[in-house]
């Protein structure tokens, strides 16, 4: 990211919106400064032209390593992968029953979840603008189901507003953009805003916010029977001798607004957000194992890459065993693609040029923390009626997502308990595995008091401790300085990957990274 000298940083702003208002409106700003956008991918690669042979080695088996193996061997390359771990995804991992995982630092977590559940670390949504995400899924058979990302029936909450009790979305999202309306049909009927909009799309306009507000014909939002079809009702309406529904009282704009509760209410209006959204059936490493498949004995896995060394005429890469073996084997190749995080790779002995040494150290990577809690019931379902979806909080857990699969089950479900950046996130990974579920417990208590009596098992990543990214994604200090430099061939290697892309974060960055390297790299072997 370009520095500011005369004021703040993108970075800084970032940290600050993300440290006061959440994740989601740090995304909501990235998004806004052009750092999430919309997939350019046109289609499947035609990589034309006989390569000869040439061999390509492929550093890491992420989703933009595996792409451009498989795109490059179906275009007449040989090639190569070496991946640091013993299965392929990178961060496109899912967590299962009989898992194990160890981290910086040597706490192993066991996952003890019920057979089907699982927890996503990494991505866990497809948003249907990834065009290339969703095309490999198409291609290799990779069964999706709808990600709900909206539910007018889960939580908005602040600790600080409404003596601490979640509201539902619903009577926030209704009363809040009634009030709004009310107050600008009101402005617009009495003139106020004459040289703004003609006497035509006056009426118009006030006629809509009527409309868009459920507001009366004196144009002020109040409690009724019109009102309650979108907030709820206090008694709901009943059949035969049951009664017509009782409405419910609103909320008054003031306790709206100094609760902040707005904030998360266009979070899931963002293009990436917008429905419809998709997840693999069984968790996203369904993705990486479809690539892994395709590519069979391509990729040598646990292998750990300890020096780098490129040429002129090619490039050496030397590695050991990831499971603590010191026996050194070496790949060549005449060409690399290179997708190991920068936040790795400045730890790698090579021989890059200064340039790309520099560009390399510009990258640092953001912290993150997930939680997956696994309940003895999916009481958000039998007690509160929330069938998918995500609860707010300025708690530093920052939401609960609420499964997207397997309604109405009565064995035990899994609740993305807890998904913070920045601060909250070191704030966690500070502590053991253990104190992190405990804090997660005690958090999301708040919300849903069942936790403690329905809770079973847990587990918990934090990114920055996560041996190969060593954070969750990059983020560029001086991205307009030395993102032209890490794109280009440095010693006959291309550096890939989400870093290495203006979707950063995102699955559909590293393969649209990848696309973009071995689509050069093609231009460049046929023309040599």
């Amino acid at each position: 990211m370009t520095s500011n000298p005369t004021g703040m940083s993108r970075r800084d702003l970032l940290t600050m919106v993300g440290m006061t208002a959440g994740a989601s409106a740090m995304y909501a700003a990235m998004s806004g400064m052009g750092y999430a956008a919309t997939s350019d991918y046109k289609g499947p690669i035609k990589l034309e032209g006989d390569p000869k042979g040439t061999k390509v080695l492929v550093l890491g088996a992420g989703l933009a390593g595996m792409t451009a193996a498989y795109e490059l061997r179906n275009a007449g390359y040989s090639v190569q992968v070496l991946e640091y771990r013993e299965k392929a995804g990178g961060r496109c991992w899912t967590l299962r029953s009989g898992d194990s995982y160890a981290e910086l630092g040597d706490d192993v977590q066991e996952v003890q979840f019920a057979e089907g559940n699982y927890m996503n670390p990494g991505p866990w949504r497809i948003p249907s603008d990834h065009y290339a995400v969703l095309d490999y899924c198409k291609r290799f058979g990779v069964k999706l189901e709808p990600f709900i990302q909206v539910n007018w029936n889960a939580y908005l909450h602040n600790t600080e507003a409404f003596e601490g009790k979640p509201q539902r979305f619903k009577q926030i999202q209704a009363d809040y953009r009634g009030q709004i309306a009310e107050l600008l049909a009101k402005a617009v009927d009495q003139k106020k805003l004459d040289g703004l909009v003609t006497d035509a799309d006056a009426e118009m306009l006030v006629a809509s916010l009527k409309k868009y507000g459920v507001l009366n014909d004196d144009l002020a939002y109040v409690k009724s029977d019109a009102v309650s079809l979108y907030r709820g009702w206090e008694k709901d309406p009943g059949g035969g001798t049951q009664g017509p529904g009782v409405p419910s009282d609103t909320i008054s704009l003031s306790d709206i607004l100094q609760g902040r509760l707005w904030n998360d209410l266009i979070t899931g209006e963002s293009i990436d957000h917008q429905a419809a959204i998709f997840q693999p059936v069984g968790g996203m490493d369904m993705i990486a194992q479809a690539f892994a498949r395709e590519l069979g004995d391509v990729i040598t896995y646990d292998a750990k890459v300890i020096r780098i060394r490129g040429s002129e005429t090619g490039v050496e890469a030397t590695w050991v065993d990831s499971n603590g073996g010191t026996e050194e084997q070496t790949a060549s190749a005449d060409y690399c693609i290179c997708t190991i995080p920068f936040s790795v790779l400045g730890q790698i002995d090579h021989n890059f040029s200064s340039d790309m040494s520099a560009a390399i150290d510009d990258v640092y990577y953001e912290a993150s923390i997930k939680v997956g809690l696994e309940f003895k019931r999916r009481f958000w379902e039998q007690d509160d009626h929330i069938y998918g979806g995500i609860s707010y909080t300025n708690l530093p857990i920052t939401l609960i997502s609420y499964p997207s699969t397997d309604f109405f089950s009565d064995g035990p479900g899994v609740l993305l308990a807890t998904y913070s950046w920045g601060a909250a996130a070191y704030q966690f990974s500070a502590v053991p595995p253990a104190e992190r579920i405990e804090r997660a417990l005690e958090f999301g208590s708040q919300i849903h008091p069942q936790y403690r009596d329905e809770f079973a098992s847990g587990v918990s990543v934090a990114w920055h401790r996560v041996p190969w990214t060593l954070g969750c994604y990059g983020i560029w200090r001086n991205q307009e300085e030395y993102y032209p430099i890490a794109t280009q061939m440095d010693q006959r290697t291309l550096m890939a990957g989400e870093h290495i892309s203006y979707l950063p974060a995102w699955q559909e960055g590293a393969i649209l990274s990848a696309l973009d390297a071995i689509e050069r790299l093609h231009k460049h072997v046929i023309g040599a």
